[in-house]
């Protein structure tokens, strides 16, 4: 288990779009990924999931990779997020 911490920096948070391309990128990797935040945890491959963290600009995410290529996995969702620019 991989466990990395990352600050969404996007300006608009983790809407719609943003949230579409990380299931898509989670669906696509072999493993398990999930996210949390200090009150909630989610499925990567869970739109509302991911939808119902209400990541707002500044929030720190844990993201925890089990299974697969655990480092290249986590590594991949945390460069994901912290690139967010929209």
């Amino acid at each position: 288990m991989i466990i990395e911490k990352v600050i969404l920096t996007a300006p608009n948070g983790m809407h719609a779009r943003p949230a579409g391309e990380l299931v898509k990128l989670a669906k696509s990797l072999d493993g398990k990924v999930t996210l949390a935040t200090a009150v909630k945890s989610v499925s990567a491959t869970s739109m509302l999931g991911v939808l119902s963290l209400g990541l707002k600009s500044g929030a720190e995410i844990t993201v925890t990779a089990e299974g697969g290529d655990e480092a290249a996995n986590a590594s991949a969702v945390v460069d994901f997020i912290a690139n967010i620019t929209e």
